[in-house]
């Protein structure tokens, strides 16, 4: 079992070469912000140390009275100890700090990376994964920055000066301390692969617990119909039943480590005490207060390999959480020079795909196979087939989700992947089949197409959408909070409010992907007039049925039966 587990980690070991690069990093990049905290834990050391030496003054004056100064000694001892205190809550209050100025910047650049990769990128990527490494993982690297760093470092400093001190008033008391010191990254290596074994797995396990819940969840109402309520709550009992078993497998690996620093401890007391038992025994009193000093020495010594070791995990737990934080997909990277991104004038668009080739898997087959076709500003263009014949894909790579792995897109004449993101998405709309809405109120999910808009501007995007036709029938009207997702909405209503949102945000590209696959054919008609009026002198990009794109005038595309259509070829 022994050679398993270390099978396991050496394998580990190499498949995480990445993650253990990005944790490089992470450290060097945190320990030059950690400097502070770093220098307030080795004055706290030195303080330490002084007050030691008083402390051994006063009880070696105890044990012969009259020898040593005991008014300054205690004066010196009770200043010691309130600067010490200062110290501790200083270096505390910024190892904190530390651990939250880290968790900032690492959530802001994942979920940078989150937003900028989009939904092509993302794709088989359950939703509750990407909230575990938004929410936990990040949480993970705290105990690293915050805490971690600053141990390790003091762990290295703090021992070395507190045996130069030993050594400075007996040398053979601070021989043996750092022979006691030499052991202890021995016993630490050997806990700590343990402890990273089973932080591994134990993340493992959360986040399958996470991702089943949250599935159970969503599909409440189906899992009652079908009679199987209590056979999935026993499921996630037992899911969270493993859960338990491996954090408490966590626990047991880490008081190994405290049982090993420990015995060092006693060792080394044992030792010290040893050394100074002769001459005491025979009547040398004059090395009472040096004894004393070395004796007490050893609890100060062993403090910060205890500090560390009470955060030792923390780097074996940031190291799974890195893993996840590597292999997020890394947004597509314009293969043009920085100089070429620019913006293309949004008045008007005009579209082009030229021999455009995509496949989600290639074993599969391409999607899209030198796909070409021009779509002049201000015109609408129907995308019609059979489902999986690449309608949704086509939208996707016009909002940037995705590239083309052949041939190239252009709009007004310019690479879509040379465009700037912001301004890509400044110019373009989209009401899909399921409109996204966010719990808030009818204006605030309004308003997301633009939030600057002024009153009037969001009134008339209300109207022309008829958004008002049941806003003015509901308690507060436009301030009437909905839940997640249109929750309390009907699917005509979210439309609408879908609608009114690129009223609002009035870009000249619109693309429009099954917007009523979803209603019933009343509100279809409803939603339809309201899209055709948002079409007005916007360049319409029309993803559905065959029936819905009669609704519409302009140019069609046939996915089913054009695949290889050319520039001219479409009517």
């Amino acid at each position: 079992m022994k050679w398993a587990n270390c099978l396991y980690v050496a394998s580990m070991a190499r498949q995480s070469s990445p993650a253990k690069q990005w944790i490089r990093q992470e450290i060097r990049l945190g320990g030059r912000r950690a400097r502070l905290a770093i220098g307030l834990g080795v004055a706290s050391v030195l303080v330490a140390i002084g007050q030691i030496a008083c402390a051994a003054g006063l009880l070696a004056a105890a044990i012969a009275p009259g020898r040593l100064p005991t008014a300054l000694l205690g004066l010196g001892f009770v200043t010691a100890a309130l600067v010490r205190a200062a110290l501790i809550v200083g270096q505390e209050h910024e190892a904190s700090r530390l651990g939250i100025a880290a968790r900032r910047r690492l959530r802001s650049d994942t979920l940078g990376r989150l937003m900028s990769a989009g939904p092509g990128l993302l794709r088989g990527r359950h939703s509750a994964e990407l909230s575990i490494i938004v929410v936990d993982r990040i949480e993970a690297m705290n105990g690293l920055h915050g805490r971690w760093l600053p141990a390790a470092r003091l762990a290295a400093i703090g021992p070395a000066l507190v045996a130069l001190a030993a050594a400075i008033a007996d040398w053979r008391s601070g021989v043996i301390l750092a022979c006691a010191g030499l052991l202890v990254p021995m016993f630490m290596a050997i806990t700590g692969i343990g402890t990273g074994v089973a932080a591994r797995r134990q993340f493992t396990a959360m986040t399958r617990l996470q991702t089943r819940f949250l599935d159970r969840v969503r599909g409440i109402a189906t899992i009652v119909l079908a009679g199987r309520a209590e056979t999935e709550a026993a499921a996630l009992g037992r899911a969270a039943d493993e859960l338990r078993l491996r954090t408490m497998r966590i626990l047991r690996v880490a008081f190994l480590n405290a049982t090993a620093l420990d015995l060092l401890a006693a060792a080394a007391l044992v030792g010290i005490a040893i050394r100074f038992a002769g001459p005491l025994l025979a009547g040398q009193t004059a090395l009472a207060p040096t004894a004393l000093f070395c004796v007490l020495l050893v609890p100060e010594f062993f403090a910060p390999f205890r500090a560390f070791s009470a955060v030792y995990q923390d780097r074996m737990t940031a190291q799974t959480a890195a893993e996840d934080l590597v292999g997020l997909p890394e947004p597509a990277v314009a293969a043009v020079p920085p100089d070429a991104i620019r913006n293309v004038p949004a008045q008007g668009i005009t579209i082009a795909f030229e021999g455009v080739g995509f496949a989600w898997d290639q074993e599969r087959g391409p999607v899209l196979r030198d796909l070409s076709f021009q779509l002049p500003a201000g015109e609408t263009m129907m995308l019609v087939g059979p489902s999986g014949s690449g309608k949704s894909t086509i939208i996707e790579l016009l909002l940037g989700y995705i590239r083309p792995q052949s041939g190239r897109i252009t709009l007004n004449g310019a690479p879509i992947e040379t465009i700037v993101p912001t301004a890509l998405a400044r110019m373009t709309a989209l009401i899909s089949q399921r409109p996204v809405l966010f719990a808030g109120t009818i204006e605030e999910n309004i308003r997301l197409g633009r939030p600057e808009a002024s009153e009037a501007e969001l009134l008339e995007a209300v109207r022309l959408a008829r958004v008002n036709e049941f806003a003015e029938r509901l308690p507060e009207g436009l301030a009437t909070r909905i839940g997640e997702g249109g929750y309390g909405l009907s699917g005509g209503q979210a439309q609408r409010i879908a609608i009114a949102r690129a009223f609002l945000k009035d870009a000249s590209l619109l693309l429009l992907d099954e917007p009523t696959a979803q209603l019933d054919p009343a509100t279809e008609r409803e939603v339809v007039e309201s899209l055709k009026r948002l079409a007005i002198g916007r360049t319409v990009v029309l993803a559905s049925h065959a029936a819905f794109a009669h609704e519409f005038s302009g140019r069609k595309l046939d996915l089913g039966a054009a695949q290889t259509a050319r520039l001219e070829g479409v009517a």
